[in-house]
């Protein structure tokens, strides 16, 4: 008995196999949508766009470029404090022993707006008792020079930092005390005369 034969690919079939070629209009296909992503990834994505990059190098800046939200620019006031106030009040807030008080937690920050406005517009003089403490320092009108709406800002800045949660100071109420007070009290305040401006 024979044995049966098995069919075998002729070697002029498997070397045309291999030499088959990928059709031009497929690869140009490819290649045009490749260059249409491209552009469309370029428009719509964000990872070449300066915008993204360029104004925002650090977190300042991001800050900087944020809208102001209501009437009081609290970051602009932080600025104005760091720059002012914090020499003798602190970064924090939290005063300096025998130099200045603090106004974290502080009554006086805290309190009437009436008195803490004309602090800054003529400055303080004689003793003050601050969270229990007692200071002796003069403090001067630190913030005469500045606009209505900056004390505005540093005033809200301080009534709502530092724990403390306070109403903020508008630039109308600064701008008719600073009228008043430099018409009719031109010297610098004490705490006694300050007590009994409380609303």
């Amino acid at each position: 008995m024979s044995q049966p034969t098995q069919p075998t690919s002729s070697p002029a079939a498997e070397s045309s196999a291999q030499n088959a070629t990928v059709p031009i209009w497929l690869i140009v296909l490819m290649v045009l949508l490749l260059f249409v992503g491209g552009i469309y990834f370029d428009d719509h994505g964000g990872w070449f766009e300066p915008k993204v990059y360029g104004p925002y190098v650090s977190l300042p800046d991001v800050e900087r470029y944020q809208p102001v939200t209501g009437g009081i620019d609290l970051a602009r006031g932080k600025k104005t404090f760091e720059n002012i106030c914090a020499l003798c009040h602190g970064v924090s807030g939290e005063g300096k022993p025998g130099q200045a008080p603090p106004l974290a937690g502080s009554e006086w920050a805290q309190g009437s707006l009436n008195q803490m406005i004309r602090i800054p517009l003529v400055g303080l003089t004689g003793p003050i008792q601050v969270n229990g403490q007692d200071y002796n320092l003069s403090m001067t009108a630190m913030g005469a020079a500045l606009s209505d709406d900056d004390l505005a800002s540093v005033l809200s800045y301080i009534r709502q930092s530092f724990g403390n949660k306070a109403s903020p100071v508008s630039a109308e109420q600064v701008a008719r005390l600073r009228a008043e007070v430099t018409k009719n009290h031109p010297l610098a305040y004490t705490p006694a005369e300050l007590k009994k401006l409380q609303e």
